[in-house]
């Protein structure tokens, strides 16, 4: 125990005897998991907002639905009202951090909006409007009008591109049709009361909500509806949340959906992005890496004398390269400490409040089927500083194993020899 405290005061001593060169090197690396640290947060952060952003465009970070209803988008797939029922009482069970924010009861269809100049094929959507103006992202979009109340009767929700095509404005009258549940084609008279721009044409186009007891008795589904959606806290626990309910519901006609199967094309944007701050880190790795290496490898070369000696006085080559890679470790630790202090002190010190990156957009800018909001918060968590440490340890642990064998190979004769 003695020789091995021998053994670290000697690398000590070796950081603190090279300190400029030491200082460098740390700084490197302290600036590297600061880097690492602030893009990471950045980058979760932005995935929230944009899985929040998206959802809410949809319907929830979790989904009840029936088997067929995703691929055939038509009421023969649509849950019951005692379905729907245990869905709701099912949401209502999740407790603690899993308790839902918000749900909401959807009925939606296919249909045909007609005014006198067009007609346009869209997707309306019945909802809950005392639910739904807290749960959807398209009911904060109102660029004119108002949202859906909750003693509306015949009333539309319609985005701009749809007003545009219809020649439509508040208070116009227009007709939808769709098939009822008993297979006949049926048109409701609706009055736009509100309209909305998503900055998504397919949405702004083709859209339409009405209240959820109007399409009831329109098209036959007294307590029915097609979907029960809900939004969680975080979107990293949908996972446990999806689990939870499909062990709590026990019916094969009723389908949980996580928001990764409800929106395949919002997850690919995701994991796509992840990808590109993969390959970020890795370069960030790399560099760190050679500092690492760089700084201990010429520290042996330059002390060869130095070991020599040591070996000469009983130290082995083990020892000697025990001693070259508790440098490393130092060094890996001291540039751990100062990384997290400024990569927190980076995150929350300067941007707490996002980084806002409209002045870069001309126009709003969307990704993965969704308009992505230009101010970014990031969002910070212990986690990250865990995995951004132990990164940063791995590399420099990794950096140091070959100039510790170098030092291993030290000839003591050569080492000794004067010039």
């Amino acid at each position: 125990m003695r020789r091995i405290q021998t053994l670290f005061r000697m690398a000590a001593r070796g950081v603190l005897r090279e300190a400029r060169r030491s200082l460098l090197t740390a700084s490197a690396m302290a600036l590297g998991l600061a880097l690492l640290m602030f893009t990471r947060s950045l980058a979760d952060g932005g995935h929230e907002d944009w899985i929040d952003t998206g959802v809410r465009m949809g319907a929830g970070h979790v989904l009840f639905q029936a088997p067929g209803f995703r691929e055939s988008q038509s009421l023969d797939d649509r849950l019951s009202e005692k379905q729907s029922g245990a869905a709701v009482a099912a949401l209502a069970g999740l407790q603690g951090p899993m308790a839902p924010l918000a749900t909401t009861l959807r009925l939606s269809t296919r249909g045909l909006a007609s005014s006198a100049s067009s007609a346009l094929p869209v997707v309306i959507d019945a909802v809950n409007p005392e639910t739904e103006s807290s749960f959807s992202q398209t009911a904060a979009r109102v660029v004119e009008g108002r949202y859906l109340e909750a003693d509306d009767r015949l009333a539309a929700y319609v985005g701009v591109g749809l007003v545009e095509r219809l020649g439509l404005s508040v208070g116009s009258r227009f007709v939808l049709t769709a098939q009822s549940t008993s297979g006949e084609i049926q048109g409701q008279l609706v009055r736009v009361v509100g309209i909305f721009r998503t900055g998504l044409p397919e949405v702004d186009e083709g859209s339409v909500n009405i209240p959820i007891s109007t399409a009831r008795s329109w098209l036959g589904a007294e307590g029915a509806v097609t979907t029960v959606g809900a939004i969680l806290p975080y979107s990293r626990l949908v996972p446990e949340v999806v689990e939870t309910l499909r062990s709590t519901v026990d019916d094969d006609d009723i389908r949980v959906l996580s928001w990764q199967e409800a929106y395949p094309e919002l997850d690919a944007a995701v994991r796509l992005d992840d990808y590109g701050d993969y390959i970020f880190m890795g370069v960030l790795f790399a560099i760190v890496a050679l500092a690492v290496l760089n700084t201990v490898l010429m520290a042996v070369l330059h002390r060869k004398r130095e070991f020599g000696v040591l070996q000469a006085l009983g130290l082995t080559p083990a020892e000697t390269g025990m001693v070259v890679f508790v440098e490393g470790l130092l060094l890996t630790a001291l540039a751990g400490v100062i990384g997290m202090i400024a990569g927190a002190a980076l995150a929350w010190g300067f941007f707490r409040n996002g980084l806002d990156f409209s002045v870069f957009l001309s126009e709003e800018f969307t990704f993965g089927g969704i308009v992505i909001d230009p101010v970014i918060v990031p969002e910070f968590r212990f986690v990250q500083v865990l995995q951004s440490f132990v990164s940063i340890a791995v590399v420099g642990i990794a950096a140091s194993i070959y100039p510790a064998y170098h030092a291993t190979k030290i000839d003591v004769g050569e080492a000794l020899k004067f010039e």
